[in-house]
């Protein structure tokens, strides 16, 4: 797995026990960093900042573009994979748009449902689509 790919695994980690945990994710990466020999590098430090300043425009352009879904009502995983993508999509100018589409299929493939690749991919794929009219 490249760096970039376990660097995104790892922030989606920590998004997810942060939002079990409700607990800030920063708070919760760098207790683990502390804590045991989890490996945390800039770019997981980077999603989840990222993820974290911008979660209410993230979660808004979500609500937009999800059909028949609510943000409440999606797998957990679904959920913090999503958020990473549309950060990469909407704020991260060194991913190219493809990339972030594809890593959280990747891992929502990895992680959760049957169902959930192809979900994430049509959601991050119409966000993607729509991108130069969101960017703010």
């Amino acid at each position: 797995m490249r760096a970039r790919a376990k660097a995104r695994r790892r922030a989606l980690e920590f998004l997810f026990e942060a939002e079990a945990r409700d607990a800030d994710p920063l708070a919760v990466a760098i207790a683990r960093r502390e804590n045991s020999d989890i490996v945390l590098n800039e770019y997981s430090l980077a999603i989840i900042e990222g993820v974290t300043a911008h979660l209410a425009r993230i979660d808004e352009v979500l609500e937009s573009y999800v059909k028949d879904w609510t943000i409440e009502r999606m797998p957990a995983v679904d959920r913090s994979a999503l958020r990473i993508g549309v950060w990469e999509l909407l704020y991260n100018d060194d991913v190219p748009d493809a990339v972030a589409v594809a890593e959280a299929v990747v891992n929502v493939r990895e992680l959760s449902t049957g169902e959930s690749p192809e979900f994430v991919n049509g959601v991050l794929g119409r966000i993607q689509s729509v991108k130069d009219t969101l960017v703010d």
